[in-house]
């Protein structure tokens, strides 16, 4: 399994709002994705401006699989709501 480990920078203010456009948008496009497995959404308890999403997918092959265009469609769909993010990726070793 690899993790998608995205940052978003999100006025604490603004993320009772942001967060259900990002669930409508970006959630429902992952979970029709082959390969998709899971994702949840943090926030740092020190950090309240800091969103990460964690999402889970069988295997990189299936992630690197959708196409760039699609990806740019859907950030284009958030609209003003479209945030940045970083990205770090992880392989999981061990599933306890």
């Amino acid at each position: 399994m690899v993790i998608e480990y995205l940052t978003f920078v999100i006025d604490p203010v603004e993320l009772a709002a942001w967060l259900p456009i990002e669930e409508q948008t970006w959630s429902r496009f992952l979970e029709r994705q082959p390969g998709f497995v899971s994702k949840q959404m943090w926030v740092e308890r020190d950090r309240p401006n800091e969103v990460h999403a964690v999402i889970t997918w069988q295997d990189d092959a299936s992630w690197q699989a959708i196409a760039q265009d699609e990806l740019a469609a859907v950030d284009q769909s958030m609209g003003a709501w479209w945030r940045d993010a970083t990205c770090r990726v992880f392989d999981v070793v061990r599933d306890c």
